[in-house]
């Protein structure tokens, strides 16, 4: 159907011309043709790459933003884990100088640390494994390609947490096994 008959629509008329060379050099020639012959039909020239551009656009930054805030989880879940953690370490200063007094070793300490700050963060991830999998079915709607349940992502995700979690235990974890034994019991 020709374009005159599609007055109504006329704003969603499109033509698609290939070319070899740059897409750019056509609109030229293109503009003066259809003026030509409609000279009140509005144009507008775009290139493909562009077109398909605008249509992820929203899409992109969707994801975009779900990367800044998962970014910020992670962030924040690493911060938390480290106060948590160089809190406890603070508390228990004295009793972790008392063992090294007795003859524990650095490491032994460092493993004790790492051990229990390993077993909370265990335990939060299986809790964070089940909310996840019951409330994946309420984003299901924005996922592309993924499944809700897929199983990579949530072994990716596990993986990752663990290591932030494992790096934000090792810091107080480390200060604790370099507890001086004699300054502990100077305080006693």
């Amino acid at each position: 159907m020709t374009y005159l008959q599609h007055a109504f629509n006329g704003a969603t008329l499109s033509v698609v011309v290939r070319t070899a060379g740059e897409p750019a050099t056509l609109a030229g020639p293109l503009r003066r043709l259809a003026a030509e012959r409609s000279p009140d039909v509005p144009m507008k020239f775009n290139t493909m790459e562009a077109m398909l551009s605008e249509s992820v656009a929203a899409p992109r930054f969707r994801t975009l933003l779900f990367g800044v805030f998962a970014g910020l989880a992670v962030f924040l879940a690493m911060a938390g884990v480290y106060g948590v953690v160089a809190y406890t370490v603070g508390l228990r200063s004295k009793d972790l100088g008392i063992r090294m007094a007795l003859g524990a070793r650095g490491g032994s300490v460092l493993r004790l640390v790492l051990g229990r700050g390993m077993i909370l963060a265990a335990v939060g991830l299986a809790l964070g494994l089940a909310g996840a999998v019951i409330s994946a079915r309420l984003l299901t709607a924005i996922l592309f390609r993924v499944q809700p349940t897929d199983p990579m992502v949530y072994l990716a995700v596990i993986v990752s947490l663990g290591l932030v979690a494992l790096l934000a235990t090792y810091v107080p974890a480390k200060r604790a096994s370099s507890i001086d034994p004699l300054t502990t019991l100077r305080q006693e």
